[in-house]
């Protein structure tokens, strides 16, 4: 009976991992990359123009931040707003849905200075 049971709990410990697997490799495919999260962070803090957001985020190039912003508008982080003054405005905004992803920033912000800390720290050794 004990093995049963513990079989059971194996079985459900498996499709628990298969699906948390399954909901991390989407997020991944969303998410990932090297620029979307500093995008989305960027935009949380305000809304900004294309060259605002290039101009905070050193480093990545004209080209990136217009695929970048298209990909996350896409997917709804970003929304893009056209406003017809001359010379037409343009302006990116954090949707609701980016504000969903504040706790996994914060926690993905203290991991980073943790992990940064802990590289130091045994290069000092």
């Amino acid at each position: 009976m004990e093995t049963m049971i513990k079989e059971q709990q194996l079985v459900l410990g498996r499709q628990e991992c298969a699906g948390s697997m399954k909901n991390v490799l989407d997020a991944l495919y969303v998410l990932g990359g090297k620029w979307k999260l500093p995008v989305i962070l960027s935009l949380i803090d305000g809304p900004k123009r294309f060259n605002e957001i290039q101009h905070e985020l050193k480093g990545i190039s004209p080209k990136i931040l217009a695929n970048e912003l298209k990909n996350l508008e896409l997917n709804e982080f970003v929304e893009r707003k056209v406003y017809s003054t001359t010379p037409v405005t343009i302006i990116y905004e954090a949707t609701e849905h980016s504000a969903t992803l504040r706790k996994v920033l914060h926690e993905l912000s203290l991991w980073g200075e943790q992990h940064r800390e802990k590289i130091r720290s045994s290069m000092r050794k």
